[in-house]
């Protein structure tokens, strides 16, 4: 069976790591017809747009797409647009199995956590209003009114909207694939405590939600600054994880350093017809066509592609090769050895050539 599949291989060193997970992908043995698309920097120079509507149409035809990663200014110009596609696509979920594999640099061992991230509101939902404007000052003036808080004059402000709806099918969802994965608990992580109305909101639904799961799936909660600190004690106490967009972002971030960084970290953002896969680390364009950088993550977000397609033999035999050739140590990057200076360190392509023999070699 031939599956037609979007790829973006996005800018920076997107196109060295696309390309190693898109060999290393056909390397399993899975027939894809990749619909190449531009989006970011080399997007904008090419057609003048950062995303445009042919990328996302090509997602909104094939349902499924593997992305490299984009560059994303900081403080200035465009908001991201890994965010845009997903408000564009309504790709709600965000999964980021956190796992740890021998010969990796790490302070833990046997990590095996999954961060299940709202991505559709939250403060993340960008609305946004500027220091100084006249709508800003409005804003002010009416929260000024109905609260009876007073609010600094040169404040910037940002909107958190955290509705029933987009709880409920973030929590339903966490649910539902631990219950498909054979994971054992749910912890919905917030900060209810202190505000009430927002996450105190998402804390409601995730009880009522688990309700319909009980005797199937442990149901937990957790303060989400007490999280942090119990992540880096006892990770093992924890399984599937449940958040609210921003936290979701920073707790999948922390659990990428339990299991040794972002280089080793997958990702998927999941709507309810369509999803796309990506790795979560940056694009990096300092060591742009250097064939320098580690592609496993993106081939690991490849290995949950596969699985997301019902290619299930495939993304086991891809994701069994990439833990062997890390945890030989021999044909890796310079992140993954010992010492980064070790010169039998090997580049992007070289490390997919040795995790493609290992596909031959199980074939």
């Amino acid at each position: 069976m031939q599956h037609r599949i979007t790829l973006i291989p996005g800018d920076g060193i997107g196109y060295e790591v696309s390309l190693a997970a898109t060999r290393c992908i056909e390397a399993a043995g899975v027939n894809i017809k990749w619909d190449n698309v531009l989006a970011g920097s080399d997007a904008l120079d090419k057609t003048g747009e950062l995303l445009p509507e042919s990328a996302l149409d090509s997602i909104r035809k094939n349902k499924v797409a593997l992305k490299g990663p984009i560059t994303t200014p900081i403080g200035t110009g465009f908001r991201s647009v890994n965010v845009a596609i997903r408000h564009a696509l309504d790709l709600y979920a965000c999964l980021r199995p956190a796992k740890s594999y021998t010969g990796v640099k790490s302070r833990f061992k046997d990590i095996d956590l999954v961060i299940v991230r709202e991505n559709s509101e939250d403060l993340y939902a960008g609305i946004e209003y500027e220091e100084g404007r006249p709508e800003t000052k409005d804003l002010i003036e009416k929260i000024e009114k109905d609260t009876k808080k007073s609010i600094r004059a040169d404040s910037g402000i940002t909107i958190k909207p955290i509705s029933k709806f987009a709880s409920e099918r973030i929590i339903r969802f966490a649910f539902e694939y631990a219950l498909k994965n054979k994971r054992k608990k749910v912890t919905c992580v917030h900060k209810a405590n202190i505000m009430k109305f927002t996450d105190g909101l998402f804390l409601k639904v995730a009880r009522q939600v688990a309700g319909e799961f009980a005797g199937k799936i442990i149901f937990d909660e957790a303060i989400v600054d007490n999280m942090c600190m119990q992540l880096v004690q006892k990770p093992h106490n924890y399984d599937v994880l449940v958040l609210p967009n921003l936290y979701g972002d920073i707790i999948s971030d922390l659990c990428a350093g339990l299991i040794g960084g972002l280089g080793i970290a997958p990702g998927a953002n999941i709507g309810s017809d369509m999803a796309v896969f990506e790795a979560v680390h940056g694009s990096a364009p300092k060591y742009k066509g250097k064939n320098k950088v580690n592609p496993a993550a993106m081939i690991l977000s490849g290995a949950l592609m596969l699985r997301y397609i019902g290619e299930n033999k495939a993304a086991d035999n891809l994701e069994e090769a990439v833990k062997q050739v890390i945890a030989e140590g021999k044909s890796v990057t310079y992140d993954l050895k010992a010492d980064p200076l070790d010169p039998t360190a090997v580049g992007t392509s070289q490390m997919a050539d040795a995790i493609i023999n290992k596909l031959r070699e199980k074939a």
